[in-house]
């Protein structure tokens, strides 16, 4: 968790585990060689009591000449004014203030004094509220820059370590409110479950979240290969072909549906992936959301739409599903969105005179390789990836752009000239996806369109001797 030259700020409320974090690491400081200082939140939810706390907080640090950093907030009214839970909003705000000292650059790592017992409380209290495999794993010794050096101690050894310093305490009268869940946990069902079931309680449940923690690790590190394998990054979000979602692992069984889908865990993390990368602000996505959305992707028709919390839109577009920022959040109709989104790049091509050259569309998140070649000589070798344009026939200025509407040509091959539009109909595009859709125009004309016919007048013939050779690259993958 620490090394040498570590700036570590212990986070203290005045309780008997916090406290005694700030005796172990007083000790241990020179034999680590770290720096200290000391954080405290004042929640202003005990009245006086609270003044007190953060008192007693600032004389513990000061006797041991540890600088000492506080921040006050109105939990409760802003608990009421954002909607959340109590116990929710003081941890949201206090994460706030731990953030914010980091960032300030006053200490590296925040040290939090989360105990063995409190392990073993969450667990069950998640047990009882609903939760997933991920929600066993409960709490990370280590998570970004918090870390609880005291995770794997019980409450009761800390306590005999203070009483052996005889080091007084601050006890906090709202952690015996049997109202509250945790309270209940704490005081009645971990005890009856210590003497009536397992004297081993707290250590089995300690080894479970340990456990968990492997798997998700594991998990973590799984989807976030296939996110970045099988998703596309669109104008607005992220984009997965369907079968892709429901089967991200290629050669196990086909059936659909959560009984028989050996892939369905997986497919349900994907979701919850996909949401957070189109997610601008903080939503609650449930386990019902997470299964509407895998059965739009199993039974969806084209254009059915999921609106998700968080401002986010998951809608159907022939074989893919987008996941895209909802209209309800930014203010805008489709039409509006999609008007603004239309025109947005714009690249000149310079045809080099011989060899190869390379346009890369950072909106697209694609590029594309352009190689003059002698044609048809080179034929044979062109047949199997990428279009080849007569280079002859083609006029500056060479430029790619995105689809706009109206945009039409006539195919190579066909009688009659078509509006790209409804090529894309035909092509399945769906109507996200068109608005960054990559043409290539020769002064001003349609030349080429990804994934369509060469334009007739620029096409390959029995005259044509230099080519373009046309070759999508890999897509270029978002940090």
């Amino acid at each position: 968790m620490l090394r040498s030259g570590d700036r570590l700020a212990l986070a203290v409320s005045g309780g008997a585990d916090s406290v005694a974090l700030l005796h172990l690491f007083e000790e241990l400081r020179s034999e680590l060689g770290i720096t200290l200082c000391v954080l405290h939140f004042n929640h202003q939810l005990r009245g006086t009591d609270s003044g007190a706390d953060e008192a007693f907080v600032k004389s513990l640090a000061g006797a041991r000449s540890m600088e000492c950093f506080t921040e006050t907030a109105d939990v409760a009214a802003i608990a009421k004014q954002r909607g959340w839970n109590l116990e929710d909003a003081a941890r949201r705000l206090r994460y706030q203030f731990f953030d914010t000292i980091i960032s300030r650059g006053v200490a590296d790592l925040v040290a939090t004094a989360h105990t063995a017992d409190d392990q073993a409380e969450t667990i069950l209290a998640r047990i009882i509220r609903g939760t997933g495999l991920a929600g066993l794993s409960s709490i990370h010794p280590v998570r970004g820059k918090i870390i609880r050096p005291v995770i794997g101690i019980r409450r009761d050894d800390l306590r005999s370590f203070l009483a052996e310093r005889q080091q007084e305490w601050r006890e906090d009268a709202t952690n015996r409110d049997t109202q509250r869940l945790r309270a209940r946990v704490r005081h009645r069902l971990l005890p009856e479950l210590q003497t009536n079931f397992s004297p081993s309680i707290t250590d089995r449940l300690c080894d479970l979240a340990s456990l968990a923690r492997d798997d998700e690790d594991f998990w973590s590190a799984l989807v976030e290969e296939r996110h970045q394998r099988l998703a596309s990054p669109t104008s607005k979000g992220f984009s997965v072909d369907v079968n892709d979602l429901l089967f991200p692992i290629q050669g196990l069984p086909r059936q659909k549906g959560a009984a028989s889908n050996p892939c369905h865990a997986l497919t349900q993390r994907l979701v919850r992936r996909l949401y957070a990368a189109a997610a601008q602000t903080e939503g609650q996505l449930t386990r019902k959301h997470v299964e509407q959305v895998v059965l739009l992707a199993e039974h969806g028709s084209n254009g059915r739409k999921l609106e998700l919390p968080g401002g986010v839109a998951v809608e159907r577009e022939f074989g893919r599903l987008i996941f895209r920022q909802s209209d309800r959040t930014n203010g805008l109709t489709s039409d509006k969105r999609n008007s603004q989104a239309i025109a947005s790049y714009q690249y000149e091509v310079t045809l080099p005179e011989s060899g190869s050259t390379a346009i890369s569309i950072p909106e697209l998140g694609r590029s594309f390789s352009l190689k003059v070649i002698d044609w048809p000589t080179a034929q044979r070798d062109t047949r199997h990836e990428g279009v080849v344009l007569d280079a002859e026939r083609l006029a500056a200025p060479l430029v790619f752009r995105n689809w706009n509407p109206g945009d039409a040509y006539r195919a190579s091959g066909r009688r009659q000239t078509r509006k790209l539009a409804r090529m894309f109909v035909r092509g399945r595009v769906g109507v996200t996806e068109r608005a960054l859709w990559p043409v290539l125009t020769s002064a001003g004309r349609v030349a080429w369109a990804d994934r369509m016919p060469v334009a007739d007048e620029f096409s390959t013939c029995d005259a044509t001797r230099t080519g373009l050779w046309i070759v999508v690259d890999s897509p270029l993958r978002q940090a």
